[in-house]
């Protein structure tokens, strides 16, 4: 990959701007101060890093604005018009990157929970003995594991979207989560059918039900077999979430393409946003194999 990277900027006469990548996490945002009316300016006092700025509004009152010492605009018995502003004050803000970056999370958590519910109920449909709900989740299953994320995500916004007037947050949450479900539909079921059928039976002699049964017994052990397959599922759920962009959900991969869009720093850009998702799912996976190391201590 190095070698790659290394031969096409080479081929390409590129330029690397990485001096200019730290400002997309975090920047100094400058707000305008400006004032409500006309007046006249009193009095500018500097006091460290901070100016106060006292001004005659022509209504009778008298307002002090403090703004940053080095950006004031205005000298004392300046007349001033509305709008006109006196000074800035200077505030560290997210940049792009990080802000696209908590948009992909909570977007891949929402949709991470509501495929977890919609693959459980969707596995333990496809496990019934009724052959009209098993036939159901089946179809789902293969329809949504049949045909393209990216057509899904289409389809929820521009169709289902339009007709039913979602917003394309929750169009592209219901899209991945749908996704993910069918998904999570065939991990819950052959995690269940895993369990030996003496679970059932002996829980089934000792009077409990079969909601009580399943519950308690037979989904305890079957999340310590599932849990892997699950997880991997929901990690490459925060890759997939990439293509929500699509429907412009500023996620992380259109927040680089606007970066690159004015910028041009194609491979700076680029292979920043490659290294903050690796970054997060290394971290859930080695999250994950926590969890199999302390579920593994009850064996």
């Amino acid at each position: 990959m190095a070698a790659g990277i290394y031969g096409s900027v080479k081929r390409i006469d590129y330029e690397w701007r990485w001096y200019r990548v730290p400002q997309y996490f975090l920047y100094k945002a400058e707000d305008p101060i400006k004032v409500p009316d006309d007046g006249t300016v009193e009095e500018v006092a500097t006091a460290g890093g901070t100016a106060k700025i006292t001004v005659n509004l022509v209504d009778g009152n008298r307002q002090v604005f403090e703004v940053d010492a080095t950006t004031v605009r205005v000298d004392q018995g300046e007349e001033l018009f509305i709008g006109d502003t006196v000074g800035y004050v200077t505030t560290w803000s997210l940049g792009p990157l990080l802000t696209g970056l908590v948009t992909t999370l909570w977007i891949s958590a929402a949709a991470s929970v509501l495929g977890l519910a919609i693959g459980l109920i969707a596995g333990l449909m496809k496990i019934s003995r009724n052959y009209t709900v098993s036939m159901l989740a089946a179809i789902y299953v293969e329809i949504i594991r049949g045909t393209p994320l990216l057509v899904q995500i289409f389809i929820a916004y521009f169709f289902i979207g339009t007709v039913f007037n979602l917003d394309r947050n929750v169009a592209g949450i219901g899209a991945l989560a749908l996704f993910a479900g069918a998904y999570v539909a065939e991990i819950v079921r052959a995690g269940i059918q895993s369990i030996p059928k003496g679970q059932m039976e002996a829980a089934r002699s000792l009077g409990m039900s079969l909601p009580q049964a399943m519950t308690e017994i037979i989904l305890p052990q079957a999340l310590k077999r599932i849990l892997p397959p699950l997880s991997g599922q929901f990690i490459s759920l925060i890759k997939d979430s990439s293509l929500v962009s699509v429907i412009a959900i500023t996620d992380l991969t259109k927040s680089g393409r606007e970066i690159i869009t004015s910028t041009f720093a194609t491979f700076e850009i680029w292979l920043v946003v490659a290294a903050m998702y690796l970054i997060v799912t290394s971290l859930l996976s080695q999250f994950v194999f926590y969890l199999e190391r302390r579920l593994a201590i009850s064996d």
